[in-house]
């Protein structure tokens, strides 16, 4: 008797519809069992991260904030991963929209909002958009992987914002921390409601509605629907692979670089060497927990901001802050998982040897 894994022919409705929440049920037992091993009650911490996120209007609107980053990058992420694209470059993309956000705040001290803010909007796609071009245009023609250059290439963007608040863009009063001169008043992205939540959250959410569209309702969304399908029946029907790559990562770029530039302009309001603790990474998890569906992704992005704004909420009961990390982990490797348990099924085949060397075979 052997075990052999074997691919399903097709995968249950149901089972897709489900598998979202059941890799989340597996991450939150699994991080229960870390949490009780390491001394805490885990009913208590996970009372205290839904306490501090959702409880009152305050804990709500952090967690608004705190997830458009991470909406912004995720649909990117989302959109490159619908052509099979593993767009791992989200955060070096949304540094690389910070900083030409932040150029044009800086050069532009006395512009007004109507001039300054457009171009601040314009100058972090174009910049997203460029860094994702970088890995896109030698994954389209030449095949480079582009988990490995999008990935490198993150360090590349970090590394240069803090080259630069180090450096050049030091404010001279800011007692050697590394922060840029403040903006202007004009380049600060206005607020919602009175709170921090700001137009970031309408960008993403037209954004998620922009791709809803395009992907189920225009020719460009077909193409980029049957080329992640079936690469070669794609080109066999005649239809650009390498201009629909390099277009997509363009996108890809462009959204998470509007995601730096709603950060640095609406919550930071200057170039700091600590613009994402991550938000970048966070996206691919919450692209693949919403499976790739725009509306889904604006859902789960808000999920995964309660989970970081709940997490500074359960550092009052001593829980390290490395604890969401390490449930955001949880949570990838789970969804790798229930994927897995999705496309493959287990089979037990029992070998008899006979006389003519055949094996018999019974599917468990």
């Amino acid at each position: 008797m052997r075990l052999v894994l074997e691919k399903r022919e097709t995968v249950s409705p149901l089972y897709r519809l489900a598998s979202p929440l059941l890799a989340i049920i597996m991450a939150l037992v699994l991080g229960a069992a870390f949490l009780a091993a390491s001394g805490f009650s885990p009913v208590k911490v996970y009372y205290y991260m839904w306490w501090g996120a959702f409880s009152d209007w305050y804990g709500i609107s952090e967690t608004l904030v705190t997830s458009i980053p991470i909406m912004l990058c995720a649909l990117g992420v989302a959109l490159a991963a619908k052509m099979l694209l593993w767009n791992v470059g989200a955060e070096g993309q949304f540094h690389m929209g910070a900083f030409a956000a932040a150029w044009v705040a800086l050069s532009m001290p006395n512009a007004p909002s109507w001039q300054v803010l457009p171009l601040m909007v314009l100058a972090g796609m174009a910049a997203g958009a460029f860094w994702a071009l970088l890995p896109g245009v030698p994954r389209a023609y030449l095949g480079v992987n582009e988990i490995i250059t999008t990935l490198l290439l993150n360090y590349v963007a970090i590394y240069w914002v803090e080259y630069l608040v180090h450096g050049p863009w030091r404010d001279p009063v800011s007692l050697n921390f590394p922060l840029s001169a403040p903006f202007s008043s004009a380049a600060r992205l206005p607020s919602l409601f009175g709170t921090r939540i700001h137009m970031g959250l309408v960008f993403a959410l037209v954004a998620a509605g922009l791709i809803w569209f395009a992907l189920g309702r225009t020719k460009w969304g077909y193409e980029v629907t049957v080329i992640g399908e079936n690469p070669r029946a794609a080109r066999y029907a005649g239809m650009n692979i390498e201009r629909n790559i390099v277009l997509t990562m363009c996108l890809a770029g462009a959204l998470a670089g509007l995601g730096g530039m709603a950060e640095v302009s609406a919550i930071a309001g200057r170039m700091t060497r600590q613009l994402s603790p991550g938000y970048g990474y966070s996206a691919i998890i919450v692209a693949w927990l919403a499976k790739l569906n725009p509306w889904a992704v604006a859902l789960v992005s808000v999920l995964f901001g309660g989970l970081l704004v709940g997490g500074y909420s359960a550092q009052v009961i001593g829980v390290s802050a490395a604890s969401v990390n390490m449930l955001q982990g949880l949570m990838l490797f789970c969804v790798l998982a229930t994927e897995a348990l999705g496309r493959y099924r287990v089979r037990a085949v029992h070998a008899a040897v006979r006389g003519s060397g055949e094996e018999e075979s019974i599917d468990g």
